[in-house]
């Protein structure tokens, strides 16, 4: 009887020992179970206090793209991303424009943690300047990073238990806080989903193009094809079942600090405003704990992202997209692409001083919704080759997913869409110039 994965000899593969539950937990470690918590004052914002609905504005478009994602890693199952999948269903040069836009994704992802850990550290210290915190903060990544600091699974395992534990002492402690507010009106329970006074369309929708932040990284779990049991069923299951987890987690998590803080009261600060609604409800010891815990998964997430971000460069620059005297080069001392470490480091203590968190949140989600229309529109063709009139359920989901995130990347805001295109524009001028390169080479 074959084994469950064909053994080559003398070839050493990967062992398929991922289950479906292992596949979900994967994702949702990846992705965080406090992930709504860093944006929560930015929605709010935005979506004039529409946090829960904005939050499941976004869990529409991100349910539709992770069916094709799944559908995507049925059909590509060695391991893949949107850049794959792109370039094989689409065009190679649209796979790069994939690519180029997951890059402005991992640049910024590290960015907006050292913007993030600054302003929480000023929750602790708030004598010493923000300037100061984002200084250390972009000088502690990439000094780690280039000394080939990396956290490990057990690592990440250890720091979801810790934030699920946080989110239980949050849940109680807010709904201890409502208890004992004493009856209210009916109103005062669906206000979050709805507030006559405040609603607008518009700013719902700007609200829901920074609310898809909550979901960013489940994409991640289409690259373990390789290790899963079943991957053609497993994949695209915990796909779609890690969204639905994390919007239904994050509804609650915002639904009740909503609840707890008054309306038309301003925030402290707007970037930890969740550190401030959690202090209200459960006062200085639970600002601590939550202050705390957020700034520690952080930490953890700016420096594996920018790492994740100098590895994907030095990818980018072997290939020969981007120069590789500077981008494709490995420290012999320590083995890690230290020019890619220290230049992701100067532009994420650039950008903590002249950007704000919003922007840089909105800026990394027009290169992820991007990226997710091409993943929906691959999925749309994909069906179209294989069955068309026996695909058109899953071609109109796919159709469906492009829109909605079209629409949702269309109601950034226009200073997010100028410097996001202005990006794209230069990626587009990297890719014709290294062509011609290529041609004049040959």
């Amino acid at each position: 009887m074959p084994s469950e994965s064909a053994v080559v000899p003398g070839k050493i593969t990967l062992k398929r020992s991922l289950r479906y539950w292992d596949l979900v937990l994967y994702g949702i470690i990846l992705i965080q179970p406090t992930a709504p918590m860093p944006s929560f004052g930015v929605i709010y914002q935005n979506a004039h206090g529409h946090v829960v609905t904005a939050i499941l504005c976004a869990l529409v478009a991100m349910l539709f793209t992770s069916i094709s994602y799944g559908r995507m890693s049925r059909e590509y199952p060695e391991g893949g991303s949107a850049f794959t999948y792109v370039s094989r269903e689409l065009h190679p040069a649209a796979g790069y424009m994939a690519g180029w836009c997951m890059a402005m994704d991992y640049i910024l992802n590290p960015l907006i943690c050292t913007i993030w850990c600054s302003k929480a550290a000023e929750n602790f210290a708030p004598g010493i300047p923000y300037i100061a915190w984002a200084i250390f903060f972009a000088a502690m990544f990439t000094l780690l990073n280039l000394n080939g600091v990396e956290t490990s699974a057990r690592i990440n395992n250890m720091m979801a238990a810790a934030l699920g534990l946080v989110i239980v002492l949050v849940v109680i402690a807010f709904v201890r806080y409502l208890f004992h507010l004493g009856n209210q009106p009916a109103a005062f329970y669906t206000t979050p989903f709805y507030d006559p006074s405040t609603f607008s369309s518009h700013a719902l929708f700007q609200g829901t193009s920074i609310a898809v932040l909550t979901y960013i990284g489940f994409d991640g779990i289409s690259t373990l094809s390789d290790e899963a049991k079943d991957p053609g069923l497993s994949i695209p299951r915990a796909i779609v079942t890690t969204c639905l987890i994390t919007g239904i987690l994050a509804s609650i998590e915002v639904y009740l600090a909503q609840l707890v803080w008054p309306r038309g009261l301003a925030f402290p600060d707007i970037d930890t405003a969740y550190v401030h609604v959690s202090g209200r409800a459960g006062g200085p010891i639970l600002f601590a704990i939550v202050n705390g815990a957020l700034l520690l998964a952080t930490i953890g997430s700016g420096m594996a992202s920018q790492l994740g971000a100098s590895r994907l460069l030095l990818a980018m620059g072997q290939d020969g997209a981007i120069p590789k005297k500077f981008f494709g080069q490995v420290s012999r001392r320590n083995r890690i692409p230290s020019n890619n470490v220290i230049m992701i480091g100067v532009i994420c203590l650039a950008g903590a001083l002249l950007m704000s968190y919003e922007r840089g949140a909105e800026l990394l989600n027009y290169g992820a919704l991007l990226a997710f229309m091409g993943v929906n529109l691959s999925s749309a063709l994909l069906g179209w080759r294989q069955g068309r009139v026996s695909q058109w359920f899953w071609i109109l989901l796919s159709l469906l997913g492009f829109a909605v995130c079209l629409f949702i990347w269309a109601n950034l805001h226009r200073q997010a869409l100028i410097v996001g295109t202005a990006w794209a524009v230069f990626g587009i001028a990297v890719w014709m110039l290294h062509g011609r390169r290529s041609r004049v080479q040959a």
